[in-house]
């Protein structure tokens, strides 16, 4: 059975930075699967914020996130890592890493519990 567990969340001032990082366990080659992150603020749907390809050979931003938020994987060690900069109130989310076949199709595997991000002053 699939894992995941997500950590990295913390309460940051607008204009600071986090990295949250997503590690798996029971994925057989996570080489082969494209890794993404999502997020669900209070009252919202859960959205997709970032996917990465296998190999790392594309990666996708929601546009709210584009040129301040960066996705990276490290196969070795089965995990997804969110760099997140020049953060803003409306990044407030919990936020979860999961695998999916594309950027609108449903996730494979069951949610970890996620990490909440919060940024205020």
């Amino acid at each position: 059975q699939v894992q995941v567990v997500e950590s990295g969340g913390d309460l940051v001032q607008p204009g600071g930075s986090l990295r949250l990082s997503c590690a798996t366990s029971g994925v057989v080659t996570f080489s082969d699967y494209s890794m993404s992150w999502y997020r669900q603020a209070p009252g919202k749907e859960r959205e997709l914020v970032a996917r990465i390809t296998v190999a790392s050979a594309s990666a996708l931003y929601v546009d709210s996130v584009k040129g301040r938020f960066t996705i990276s994987r490290d196969d070795g060690k089965s995990t997804v890592y969110l760099q997140m900069n020049s953060m803003k109130p409306e990044d407030t989310a919990v936020y979860y890493c999961n695998s999916a076949p594309s950027a609108t199709a449903r996730a494979r595997w069951e949610w970890g519990q996620g990490t909440q991000v919060t940024v205020s002053s």
